[in-house]
């Protein structure tokens, strides 16, 4: 799935590392990739950086001194919608697994290429304004997807339950938006991997864990899902039901 570049266009990103090395050389990437950089060494600097000029984007370290890069987000997070990509020196999938839990959108482990990382940083971007894309084509607004008790509006980037609005991380938001326009069909984790993080490799845990947190949000019963159900040995399937439509 071939995308154009990310246009930055000012895009702000709080690099958090209490490494020094780390934390310039991303930041001197981002720089040169277009970006305005804020960099905090710790959790309590990051969360008074954040205050102070709130970021687009986060790239976090998940060992900080003190209080971890997870309480971080946690408390980023409560504060408003911000995407996040994790930093980790863990291979453990487990501490992979806690950052997608508590809403890091995409996570990176040490050592990792700058590059690399600059990529993920406009992917993330791309998909959290889909809206910009679109906005030279104001006779092709995107239509509001409704199904299976749920309505979703793309270029609003709003979901709602009934008459409830759902709290989704970008990823969440886009892969709903992805089971809703092809309910019915089945799709591997590769697929969604390829099609909604726009990546041909990756862990393919992410998508696991993904749809985990989605059903989590739009089922009414997460441990017996009706709405996004599991194909053993396939992948997963969103099926509306015909008494679900709306």
């Amino acid at each position: 799935m071939e995308q154009q570049p990310y246009a930055p266009g000012g895009a702000r990103v709080l690099v958090v590392d209490d490494d020094p090395t780390v934390s310039e050389v991303v930041s001197g990437y981002l720089d040169r990739a277009g970006y305005v950089v804020d960099r905090a060494g710790d959790g309590p600097d990051a969360l008074a950086r954040a205050a102070a000029h709130w970021p687009d984007l986060v790239v976090l370290d998940l060992m900080l001194p003190g209080m971890d890069g997870l309480e971080v987000c946690r408390r980023m997070r409560g504060q408003g919608p911000v995407p996040v990509i994790m930093l980790t020196a863990r291979g453990d999938e487990d501490d992979r697994i806690l950052g997608l839990e508590v809403g890091a959108d995409d996570y990176v482990t040490k050592p990792f290429s700058p590059r690399e990382l600059v990529l993920r940083v406009e992917s993330v971007l791309r998909r959290s304004r889909p809206a910009q894309s679109s906005a030279n084509r104001p006779d092709q607004p995107p239509a509001t997807l409704r199904a299976g008790g749920l309505a979703l509006d793309p270029a609003a980037r709003r979901a709602v339950k009934g008459a409830t609005e759902l709290a989704l991380t970008i990823r969440e938001f886009d892969l709903l938006a992805f089971f809703m326009r092809h309910s019915g069909r089945v799709f591997s984790r590769e697929d969604l991997m390829r099609e909604v993080w726009g990546w041909d490799f990756g862990d393919l845990s992410t998508v696991t864990v993904h749809v985990r947190r989605l059903r989590g949000k739009v089922e009414d019963d997460p441990a017996r899902p009706r709405l996004v159900q599991t194909v053993w040995g396939v992948g997963y399937r969103f099926d509306a039901g015909s008494e679900g439509e709306v």
